[in-house]
């Protein structure tokens, strides 16, 4: 497994030791012992799973105050498009995104510390995403930022007019409309 630290602080991506033959392939896709060695101190308490067609945009949530969320994010099965937008004041990165695709193909994850807004879109027929958090869902802590907010130009790699956003996501605030208490 390697580790591969990205130019945001504390943002990584896990690239798995893939062991393949004609029975097909094994990784471990998680262990505890490398994060550990790599100074990646996690307590994982909840997995969240989501399947999703082409088109869909997920995102860009996240949870406020003590109820934040570091996020381990695979896709299992298709290709997604991985976003993330710092909200960590004191981050050199603050504000900005950084993007990535995952893929069942390419079996990497991407490791999202807490201060972060994160979302996807789903660049194939079909996609299935799965994420560990270190932290568990509140209701009352959680927020968004518009998935078309101009200040961060995110292109989805989306077809236009093919985007499916639920209601939910087309109601968050743009960046520069954010309350206080959303950033980190």
């Amino acid at each position: 497994m390697r580790i591969i630290h990205t130019n945001f602080p504390d943002l990584v991506v896990v690239e798995p030791t893939v062991f393949g033959d004609e029975r097909g392939y094994f990784f471990e896709a998680y262990n505890q012992q490398e994060f550990e060695a790599a100074g990646l101190r996690y307590n994982w308490v909840q997995d969240n799973q989501s399947a999703s067609a082409y088109g869909v945009i997920r995102g860009l949530h996240f949870q406020k105050g003590v109820h934040a969320q570091a996020k381990l994010v695979r896709c299992l099965s298709g290709v997604i498009l991985d976003v993330v937008v710092d909200l960590r004041r004191n981050s050199p990165t603050f504000r900005q995104v950084f993007t990535m695709e995952l893929s069942g193909e390419n079996k990497k994850a991407l490791l999202v510390p807490r201060g972060f807004a994160h979302g996807f879109s789903v660049l194939s027929e079909r996609a299935e995403v799965l994420y560990k958090c270190n932290a568990l869902y509140n209701k009352e802590s959680e927020g968004g930022i518009l998935y078309s907010d101009p200040e961060l130009q995110i292109n989805w790699n989306i077809a236009p007019g093919r985007e499916i956003i639920s209601p939910k996501d087309l109601q968050h605030p743009t960046l520069a409309h954010l309350p206080e208490d959303c950033f980190y």
